[in-house]
């Protein structure tokens, strides 16, 4: 055995040494039913705890890399042939009967036990006032989740906190300004055209195709502002190809523009890994990224954030950094403790396999 932790990384123990112990179990190292070492031997080569062991173990078995045997410890339950063969281009652009009820449902036992858990550790300070942008410990928690699990690098400074999407759409068309054009996915989903006009922002809508909005729509718009959602477009489930997500950068740069990622439903992907994001492709710091955790987590968690590119950073602080957070304290520690603690990547862990299962079926 070879594990070691790295203090200086950001990426959580447990979670190192998970990425550490599968790659050893796809390398195979680790061959079908083999038996992995003990928690205990495995804490003290890697000198770490019990529980981080138990934590990396404990997402290996519920990716399918491992097999827990009561009294017995942990085996190798990964075959090479158990890779899925991607289907062929035709077939993944368009997602369509994708299930999204029960399936994506998160454990309420684990979300109960996290509220306690909260409650217990902050006490009367959950009392106190959330600062404008979120709290610290929420936005480093989810710039964390961001760089281990969608390769974004991002400063907690960065990210905005807020009361769901359409919250944050209103931020959005307040930041980039409301004399801009604002080109849509057409259809899209509607609450997007609704809060811009509403602002009175003027809105474009630009066609769709089999793999993003079209060629001929991107040049004819008087647009300098696109948003778009890559991945499973609602209602459409049009997901954006390589290649068009790299068109959209080279269009707003063109435009000397801003593109603005909704990723809301990319996490819950039957792929083995999240989506790739247009804002990691950015070179130029052209691209807004937003999601939420009502699809993820539930809808009545009205919870999203905005990560800005570094150079709107300070724009946003001078032009709309009185704004309060519109988020409760204690929601946005629940968030950061389910986050931190693995629960909420065992979640969507879940629900990928469950969904690799449905279209093998």
């Amino acid at each position: 055995m070879n594990y070691r932790i790295n203090e200086q990384e950001r990426q959580p123990s447990y979670l190192q040494l998970y990425h550490q112990l599968r790659q050893d179990i796809v390398d195979g190292v680790y061959p079908y039913g083999t038996k992995l070492p003990s928690k205990r031997l495995l804490a003290e080569e890697a000198g770490v705890s019990l529980i981080t062991v138990e934590h990396a173990y404990g997402i290996l078995c519920e990716e399918g890399y491992l097999n827990a045997r009561q009294r017995s410890g942990y085996f190798a339950a990964y075959r090479p042939e158990n890779l899925l063969t991607p289907p062929p281009p035709s077939e993944t652009v368009v997602m369509r009967g994708v299930p999204t009820a029960k399936d994506s449902v998160f454990p309420f036992s684990v979300l109960s036990k996290t509220m306690r858990k909260v409650l217990a550790c902050y006490g009367e300070g959950l009392l106190q006032k959330s600062p404008n942008q979120g709290t610290d410990v929420l936005r480093g928690a989810i710039a964390a989740y961001l760089a281990r699990n969608n390769g974004m690098v991002v400063a907690p400074s960065q990210i905005i906190v807020g009361a769901g999407a359409e919250y944050l759409y209103g931020l959005i068309l307040q930041l980039l300004g409301k004399e801009r054009v604002y080109g849509l996915e057409d259809p899209s989903y509607e609450k997007i055209r609704q809060v811009y006009t509403a602002g009175g922002g003027i809105c474009r809508l630009l066609k769709m195709g089999e793999d993003g909005i079209t060629s001929h729509a991107l040049a004819a718009t008087d647009a300098t502002v696109l948003h778009v959602t890559p991945f499973h477009s609602f209602p459409s489930g049009v997901t954006a190809t390589a290649s068009k997500r790299q068109e959209y950068l080279r269009w707003t740069k063109e435009r000397n523009g801003y593109l603005i990622e909704d990723n809301f439903d990319s996490e819950l992907t039957p792929s083995k890994k999240n989506e790739d994001t247009v804002f990691s492709s950015d070179k130029e710091g052209r691209v807004l990224y937003l999601n939420t955790f009502s699809h993820t987590v539930a809808p009545s968690l009205r919870v999203g954030y905005l990560v800005l590119p570094p150079s709107l950073v300070g724009v946003f602080e001078e032009k709309l950094g009185f704004y309060s957070c519109t988020v409760p304290v204690f929601e946005q520690l629940v968030l950061a403790e389910l986050l931190q603690s693995g629960d909420f990547e065992r979640h969507i862990n879940r629900v990928r396999r469950a969904r690799r299962k449905l279209q093998k079926s």
